[in-house]
């Protein structure tokens, strides 16, 4: 199975709504696209971009982002997100992103991804409640 390397792309959009607005996810008082929906949408962006190409069992989870929030965006607006893998050392994954409104990049960032066995990582993070 081909592993991820550098040059990958995918890209993921969303709309905003009500559910993914500032007001309605406590980071603000306005009907306006969320950071943290932003952040959201970055990460789902880099993880399908390389989930095909992992070992069975295998997966990536966030570790970093560091992404700016350039522009708002209204209610009723297309939010997409480009991601672009930029490099690979063992099971680290960098990723650059970009994010776009109907009309303006509204974001741009990077976004650190770690390869994990799913089971382990689980049980590992579930052991914390023994």
């Amino acid at each position: 199975m081909p592993q991820p390397s550098p040059g990958i792309t995918n890209e993921k959009s969303v709309a905003v709504m009500m559910e993914n607005t500032a007001l309605a996810m406590g980071s603000g008082t306005l009907r306006v696209f969320a950071t943290p929906a932003m952040i959201a949408l970055c990460e789902g962006c880099c993880a399908e971009s390389v989930e095909d190409l992992l070992d069975e069992g295998m997966t990536s989870v966030g570790v970093k982002v560091d992404i700016e929030h350039l522009a708002a965006s209204p209610l009723g607006a297309s939010i997409l997100c480009k991601s672009r893998l930029v490099a690979v050392d063992g099971r680290k994954l960098d990723f650059e992103v970009e994010i776009y409104d109907n009309v303006d990049l509204i974001g741009k960032g990077r976004h650190t991804r770690f390869i994990v066995d799913a089971e382990r990582f689980v049980t590992k993070t579930y052991a914390k409640l023994q």
